[in-house]
């Protein structure tokens, strides 16, 4: 597929950014658009499904047909099978009068079915039934109907999750995932937050006729960093705002950080009196875990410290090795009994953790051997890079068994597509 096909689309459909995860998603669209194919588009709220169920209609051999956009999750669960598939008069109280379905009056057309997740289960039933043999029935009715509806569906959620919980149905969820979609997050578009900025600011310009505002580069830095939960929604309310209320049309960074909500609120307690800057949320995550791993490290010190002291507690100590590998230092622990020191100097012979024999005259060269061989651990630093490392080649082996594909190397590693994005960025991976 040309480069034109996917610009001309962005174009018609004004669509702003030209990062590679964007850009794969419109060729998948474009691609899946001249078929009666099933489409799934998954994304976080506000990252512009819609535009895509748009796009796939306006491509197809459907788009003179008509479009209807529903959302599932305000549409009440009593009424939302009426709403889809009609009713007859007296089906239910307040049915005064027979009521075509959107399945029924937009035959020949596209459905698109935004959050789907929150369909309840009896309706979710009824659409595997239209999907599978375009057939429905009206509520009150046995007549059994016919449909030809192209059906487009979109979630913020994860279906399959929800179907591990029970509240959505396996078999619909694999019929609804023939071909999926997956938009990006704004956070994940790099520098299309600053044209998609400049496009919102254009456009306040023009609609109230006054010079658009703009950001130097100190602004432009902050606002790349936020992390922008409400996606491209959040990003125009926020231009607007800026655009009505700021004198000065040349906005810095100091004046941007007052509109951006206060991002400490969430982060942890025991980080809001710290210096966080240049941190990002996985960085502080990272962080609040060594911190318990050290915390929980010196909880182990001062328990085998407490147990030597008392009667049995070498024996307890023996006993619970595996609880205490991570601090077996000579600095940390009583001194280890050394080959060939006197029992006498504790009552528990064959503990690894008696007192030290003064008397006995063994090199510190042996002594230090011994360490190492009963208790030797690699080091934390050294540890972490082997981690790291792992991850990569996992992530490269999965890549290769599915020949790049990176939907089922996703599925693979157990991860999803767009946490399998950021790893193949973070670690410069090509593919």
């Amino acid at each position: 597929m040309h480069q034109s096909d996917i610009l001309s689309v962005k174009q018609r459909f004004g669509i702003i950014g030209n990062s590679p995860e964007l850009n794969h998603a419109i060729q998948r669209a474009i691609q899946v658009a001249p078929t009666d194919m099933t489409v799934l588009i998954t994304g976080e709220s506000g990252s512009g499904k819609e535009s895509f169920s748009k796009i796939i209609h306006s491509l197809s051999h459907r788009k003179h047909g008509q479009f209807i956009a529903i959302n599932c999750g305000a549409i009440p669960e009593g009424t939302i099978d009426s709403e889809l598939f009609g009713h007859e008069k007296g089906a239910f109280t307040g049915a005064h009068d027979s009521r075509k379905g959107y399945f029924e009056v937009t035959t020949g057309g596209t459905i698109f079915l935004d959050e789907i997740g929150e369909m309840p289960l009896p309706t979710q039933s009824r659409l595997l039934r239209v999907l599978e043999n375009g057939e429905f029935i009206r509520v009150g009715s046995s007549k059994v109907q016919k449909t030809d509806v192209r059906v487009v569906a979109a979630t913020n959620v994860n279906l399959m999750e929800a179907v591990e919980k029970g509240d959505f149905r396996e078999d619909l969820y694999y019929r609804l995932n023939t071909l999926p979609i997956y938009v990006p997050s704004l956070r994940d578009r790099g520098d299309d937050v600053l044209l998609l900025f400049r496009k919102f600011a254009s456009d306040f310009s023009e609609n109230y006729r006054v010079k658009p505002v703009e950001l130097d580069e100190g602004a432009q830095a902050l606002i790349k960093k936020y992390r922008f939960p409400g996606n491209i929604r959040e990003l125009k309310n926020l231009v607007e705002q800026i655009s009505l209320l700021e004198e000065n049309r040349l906005i810095n960074a100091e004046v941007l950080s007052t509109y951006l909500p206060d991002s400490s609120r969430n982060v942890p307690a025991i980080f809001q009196q710290e210096n966080t800057q240049g941190l990002n949320e996985r960085d502080l995550l990272y962080q609040i875990l060594f911190d318990m791993r050290k915390d929980m490290t010196e909880l182990k010190k001062l328990v085998v410290s407490i147990l030597n002291d008392q009667q049995d507690g070498a024996k307890i100590i023996r006993e619970n090795q595996e609880l205490f590998e991570d601090i077996k230092y000579r600095s940390s622990l009583p001194e280890v009994k050394r080959p060939g020191s006197s029992a006498e100097t504790s009552t528990e012979n064959d503990s690894p953790f008696i007192l030290h024999d003064n008397q006995n005259t063994e090199s510190d060269e042996d002594e230090e051997a011994y360490y190492e061989d009963v208790y030797h651990e690699p080091e934390e630093e050294e540890e972490n890079l082997s981690l790291e490392n792992k991850e990569k080649e996992l992530i490269i082996k999965a890549l290769r068994k599915n020949n790049n594909k990176r939907k089922y190397a996703a599925k693979d590693l157990g991860i999803s597509e767009r946490t399998l994005y950021r790893k193949i960025k973070q670690y410069e991976i090509e593919a």
